[in-house]
């Protein structure tokens, strides 16, 4: 393994092939601050603000924060927070070296310091990608937490907050103290309507705080609402040692992705914004319907090609595309269930949408691990699948293939496979997920069913009165019981 790391002396070195900055790095001042700089961020939102530095925007460099541990600040300091993008696909390796982020920020090591970058009047934007459970929210109702363990703490220790709403909060009065304006908070998460909920949250801690400040925040902030896309799986030891064979030089902080990218972004800016438009991002007046399209129909497949896969023995998305029967039910599921909820513009090709992500699925070039693709369904499911459910329950429509995916994610939480090794499932409510599998299914499919979808963190007060969807979903535990995932799939879906 090469000793040497990725930084800016040995940027000119670097292969002719390799796109680096072009700019000069020393001239960018820092516009965002972006909290949950994990790989998603890097191949994204940095991705598209770079493209926009490097076309001379250079007020708009980014400022890394980890609000949980060292470990991306580890990766990227050393290395003058350069990175690379691996964009893969079946027709080759394109590699981007990223210069927008400066620095990162650990929270947990040094709040004060946070607070004091986030009141600093260049900060314009600051940028969330902190997953759904980063939002301290009841996923069933939107309602901020008041319960969340963070929300306690920060309320009770403002000067050294742990959550996202807790330095944005803060930030926030010290701006409001010192004269200063607000700031756009936006969020690149992917939940409905997220800027609204991030607007609501925000506003119930902010409450919570002091009603002045509440409505101070109010006045003086923005939450446009996002949808972002691009498949970013994690990256391995095998990905970096053949990265370091084109460069030369070791990259701790490389990303991989697919070479297609989509952002839709409510043009409610505060004060300005990168020209994102000009290198591929939609600005538009309501994001509401892109973002249906994208969460029930790729998010929704996702998740249900997840779970359904693991337990069908796939490793990867593009392994369980590889079976035939799997490949015709992402397609069915697209345009029967998913499609069939939301009312697509007029001008918006879904079917070439639909052939887009089947091929994005199938891209062997990128091993997106069905095991991570399935982390926090609890957090996830109520966004991805149950608004699809709720229409098509309310309209008499297809509800076959969520139901089997609601069989499997239940299959999957119960932490043992169909071989009975134990599944290491990651999820904010696994404890309690697996407690009522262990109570519930020697009871039988009946019971556990009917105690799943009267778990209102995920499924909230309604789901339950449903016999119909309660029905579905046991006929399909009979099924895996009997025949497992794989064979229900090809008998059920094979002849489509």
């Amino acid at each position: 393994m090469s000793q040497q790391r990725l930084n800016n002396e040995i940027l000119e070195s670097l292969p002719a092939e390799v796109i680096k900055p072009a700019y000069d790095r020393n001239e960018v001042t820092t516009g965002i601050v972006h909290m949950g700089i994990g790989a998603f961020h890097r191949a994204h939102q940095a991705w598209y603000t770079e493209n926009r530095i490097a076309a001379g925007e250079k007020d708009w460099g980014i400022v890394g924060a980890s609000l949980r541990s060292a470990g991306v600040r580890d990766q990227l300091v050393p290395q003058n927070g350069l990175y690379s993008v691996v964009e893969k696909s079946n027709a080759g390796t394109k590699v981007q070296i990223i210069g927008a982020v400066s620095d990162v920020f650990v929270g947990p090591e040094s709040p004060q310091q946070l607070l004091e970058l986030l009141a600093q009047e260049s900060v314009r934007i600051v940028s969330l990608t902190i997953t759904e459970k980063g939002y301290c929210h009841d996923p069933a109702s939107g309602n901020l937490n008041p319960q969340h363990p963070d929300v306690v703490h920060d309320l009770a220790n403002p000067q050294s907050p742990k959550s996202a709403l807790g330095y944005i909060v803060g930030a926030l009065a010290l701006r409001k103290e010192r004269g200063l304006p607000g700031f756009t908070v936006l969020s690149c998460d992917n939940l409905p309507s997220n800027g609204k909920l991030l607007g609501k949250v925000l506003s119930q801690y902010a409450a919570q705080v002091d009603g002045e400040l509440a409505a101070w925040i109010a006045e003086n902030t923005t939450t446009p609402a996002t949808m972002v896309d691009r498949i970013v799986p994690a990256t391995t030891d095998a990905d970096r040692e053949e990265l370091e064979a084109i460069l030369g030089c070791r990259d701790e902080a490389a990303v991989m992705a697919e070479p297609f990218a989509q952002w839709v972004v409510e043009d409610n800016f505060l004060r300005g914004r990168p020209a994102w438009e000009k290198v591929g991002a939609m600005l538009v007046d309501d994001v509401e319907v892109y973002e249906l399209i994208k969460l029930r129909l790729l998010n929704g497949s996702h998740s249900m090609l997840a779970y359904s896969g693991y337990l069908a023995g796939c490793e990867t998305v593009a392994d369980v595309m590889a079976v035939p029967a799997f490949n015709k039910l992402a397609l069915h599921f697209m345009k029967t269930e998913a499609t069939t909820s939301i009312d697509v513009p007029a001008d918006f090709d879904i079917a070439a949408y639909q052939a887009e992500l089947i091929e994005r699925f199938e891209n062997r070039a990128l091993r997106h691990r069905t095991w991570q693709i399935a982390m926090d369904g609890s957090q996830k499911i109520p966004q991805r699948w149950l608004g699809t459910l709720r229409h098509q329950l309310g309209h008499d429509g297809p509800i076959e293939v969520l139901s089997f995916a609601l069989a499997n994610w239940i299959r999957y939480v119960s932490a043992v496979d169909e071989k009975g090794e134990t599944i290491e499932v990651s999820d904010p409510l696994a404890a309690e997920l697996k407690a009522i599998c262990d109570q519930f299914k020697p009871q039988g499919n009946d019971a556990l069913a009917a105690s799943f979808l009267a778990f209102t963190p995920v499924f909230g007060n309604d789901l339950k009165q449903s016999v119909a969807l309660q029905q579905a979903v046991v006929n399909w535990l009979n099924k895996l019981d009997a025949q497992g995932t794989l064979a229900c799939v090809e008998e059920a879906f094979g002849d489509l």
